[in-house]
């Protein structure tokens, strides 16, 4: 296992969980995974959990606070990108059509960030490091290994997030759909699917994916700890067998077992 230093602009770095009930979340996710969990406080009676894999942190998680109780915000993971500059990157967004949610603040010395929705509409975060780079392990069993987005555009996202990050981008075909692979300096960054009328009213999103050794007993395990299977383990040429999750508090995500 290579413990990651660094991640370059342009390339996903963090994933975080905000979640309804955290406690319940924390149990889950350590359970399925085999995480251990560092509980950092951030408040009164309000933890930031780092979850690492074998000490190596792969994401986070946090309890929502009370307004976003109140307002029924379905838990949810936010993917963050690497940034040179988070304050040139917001005015850059901003000027594409983004929605500044949030930020940028600093979070002590570990970084800077700002959290934003994308002119579809889906929810993302980009990331100054300090002295806190991301996740330190990334693409092994129990660590994200993919981000992908579902579109109400693809033609637009590919555009926005081409100005934005300097992603590239080529088209295959996947199945008979089109699927979008971005890249940044020849190297793969993410995925993105265009969202039919089947998908009715659920907006635009990133989804994160977790590498998993073996995809069907994992969803076995799902089930036992009280998460849903929402998608079958589903094999896809070339790529691997994949399922999408969602956590007992409503928080979605993807598993898949890569094909090596």
């Amino acid at each position: 296992m290579t413990k990651i230093t660094k991640t370059s602009s342009g390339q996903f770095c963090w994933t975080e969980l905000a979640t309804q009930d955290w406690q319940g979340a924390k149990q889950f996710y350590t359970e399925l995974f085999g995480w251990g969990a560092d509980d950092q406080p951030i408040g009164e009676d309000m933890y930031y959990t780092m979850l690492q894999l074998d000490g190596l942190e792969v994401g986070a998680m946090y309890q929502m606070d009370d307004e976003r109780l109140k307002n029924k915000m379905p838990s949810h993971w936010l993917n963050y990108v690497a940034v040179e500059s988070v304050d040139a990157t917001v005015e850059k967004a901003k000027e594409l059509g983004a929605e500044l949610v949030a930020g940028p603040h600093d979070v002590g010395d570990a970084g800077r960030m700002a959290i934003f929705h994308e002119p579809e509409g889906a929810l993302f975060a980009i990331w100054q490091a300090g002295v806190h780079c991301g996740v330190k392990v990334r693409d092994e069993a129990g660590s994200m290994c993919w981000q992908e987005l579902a579109s109400k555009n693809a033609q637009k996202s590919r555009d926005f997030y081409g100005e934005l990050f300097g992603w590239q981008f080529e088209i295959e075909d996947m199945d008979g759909m089109a699927y979008t692979l971005f890249t940044k300096d020849g190297k793969q960054v993410a995925g993105m699917l265009e969202m039919t009328a089947e998908w009715g009213d659920m907006p635009a999103h990133w989804m994160t994916y977790f590498e998993v050794t073996n995809c069907d007993n994992m969803l076995e395990r799902v089930e036992e700890l009280g998460g849903k299977v929402c998608v079958p383990a589903t094999d896809i040429k070339n790529v691997g067998r994949f399922s999408v999750i969602t956590d007992p508090q409503g928080g979605f995500f993807s598993i898949i077992q890569s094909q090596k």
